[in-house]
């Protein structure tokens, strides 16, 4: 619908609400904590199923990404005259990748899902720190 038949229209055009239905990032919110044990992220998926939703590990175990598809309403024989006045959910295929810092186990990684709320957990490990080592010097002999 064009800007003119939208001021012209009954309907109020909302740019950001228009901004976050385009974008990926503001329509599938993920918040990312970190535990003593692990990093815990927490994405907001209503009205998908687990069987809608891809969990992958990615880039040889250095992303995260998380992805699916927001399926748009089928038109059959009991709603093919309905007239729609709004469309303001987010339909089709969305991806959210984060990068996994140096401590995650990503080999261990688990996901769950319930009322339209993905749970994943990344593990983590303790990263060794480089031992602190003391080089003897020599004594060049002969540079006297």
């Amino acid at each position: 619908m064009s800007l003119i038949s939208q001021l012209c229209s009954d309907e109020i055009f909302d740019p950001f609400l228009s901004m976050i239905n385009r974008c990926p990032v503001l329509n599938t919110p993920t918040d990312w904590k970190e535990t003593p044990d692990a990093h815990i992220f927490v994405s907001d998926l209503p009205g998908l199923k687990k069987e809608e939703v891809t969990v992958e590990v990615v880039d040889e175990g250095k992303v995260l990404q998380i992805s699916g598809d927001r399926k748009n309403e089928e038109i059959n024989e009991d709603n093919k005259n309905d007239k729609w006045h709004r469309v303001e959910r987010c339909r089709g295929k969305f991806l959210r990748r984060f990068r996994l810092p140096g401590n995650a186990k990503s080999d261990e990684v688990k996901a769950s899902m319930e009322n339209g709320v993905l749970v994943v957990t990344v593990p983590k490990q303790e990263i060794k720190k480089p031992e602190k080592k003391v080089i003897e010097i020599e004594e060049i002999k002969g540079s006297e």
